[in-house]
């Protein structure tokens, strides 16, 4: 199968680009952690570590950092969907909590209830991995309404708190997208809905199955800013998540961000990925976003390569450690079955 082509990415001029070396460092080693941690959980299931459906990440890793790392941590929110493990990582859940839960494990993010698909950690501000398509939208409009209620409302100065909310391309289509789009820019809510657009929703080119395919456009319908953006580009990306969480905090309302992007394996690790073009996915596979900033940090002068290669050795220890914790961590509890089924006193 052919896909159709593909729009031209947008144009982003590195040059203006102004950052520090300590948040450069940031950036990377965050997207590093991501494509590291996805590595070895494929790793995982193919021993046989891991059950069920596993969506990994990698190519897409400048996306999560990119949004989630301008972020205030443990303070805004973050809502994901089944492709969940490099949200929760950015946004703070420990390595080896995200690795039990994909064990199964009762040291997981949560209590090894949920596993790859529904990652939770109100610890840090984690809504949820979903696993129906857009099911997170609606819950993440709820949570920024929250927000805005308790600042306007109750008078709470402290309630400036942003969500972020992300889903896919096919889900750009479901309605409870134009729903909540909707009502975020009836009611101004301090909400960042980001379309992680990799062109391919399971085995459908995103091209074949829209009649309009420029997401961002469907922003400005709703009266909310669009923004189409080169999710390759780690830099680009920061930019615009910056500029719409300032819009968020400052009461100026949502903000629909369509990050260009490309998933580097299959739809799952059972998916045999054979509907995409080979060509394709060389050419993707060209702008890998972490081999691009390690250029580009290089290239400042904001880093060495010697360095950059101790990052990687540091992080793949991490992820490492988290495999023996997740192995060395014990089985829920059968008699605790319907444990968190509801809320605690």
């Amino acid at each position: 199968m052919e896909m159709v082509q593909d729009r031209t990415l947008p144009k982003f001029d590195a040059t203006s680009v102004q950052i520090t070396r300590e948040e450069g460092l940031i950036f990377y080693e965050d997207m590093v952690l991501g494509r590291l941690f996805e590595d070895k959980c494929a790793e995982m299931y193919y021993r046989g570590k891991m059950f069920g459906f596993v969506h990994l990440y990698n190519g897409q890793e400048a996306v999560s950092s990119g949004v989630i790392r301008s972020l205030r941590r443990d303070e805004d929110f973050v809502c994901s969907t089944y492709r969940d493990h490099v949200h929760a990582l950015s946004a703070g859940v420990p390595a080896k909590e995200v690795m039990a839960e994909l064990f199964g494990k009762e040291t997981g993010c949560s209590k090894g209830r949920g596993g790859s698909m529904h990652l939770f950690s109100a610890a840090h501000r984690l809504l949820g991995g979903y696993a129906f398509v857009a099911e997170g939208i609606p819950v993440a409009t709820g949570v920024a309404f929250q927000s805005k209620y308790r600042r306007e409302v109750l008078q709470d100065s402290r309630a400036d708190q942003v969500t972020v909310c992300f889903f896919g391309d096919g889900a750009a289509n479901n309605g409870q997208f134009f729903e909540c789009l909707n009502m975020a820019a009836l009611w101004k809510l301090p909400i960042i809905y980001v379309v992680e657009n990799n062109k391919w929703a399971i085995g459908m080119a995103h091209e074949r199955a829209t009649s309009v395919p420029e997401i961002y456009k469907k922003g400005p319908a709703f009266g909310m800013v669009g923004v189409e953006v080169d999710g390759m580009d780690v830099l680009a990306v920061r930019d615009a998540a910056q500029a719409a969480i300032a819009r968020a905090r400052a009461g100026e309302g949502p903000t629909l961000i369509e990050a260009l992007t490309y998933r580097f394996r299959g739809h799952s690790l059972a998916d045999p990925d054979e509907l995409r073009s080979k060509a394709e996915k060389e050419t993707w596979l060209a702008r890998d976003p972490i081999k691009r900033f390690e250029a580009y940090l290089t290239g400042k002068g904001l880093t060495t390569e010697a360095e950059l290669q101790a990052i990687k050795a540091r992080v793949q220890a991490e992820v490492d450690a988290a495999v023996e914790f997740a192995e060395a961590s014990p089985e829920p509890n059968p008699d605790e079955l319907y444990r968190y089924v509801f809320a605690d006193d």
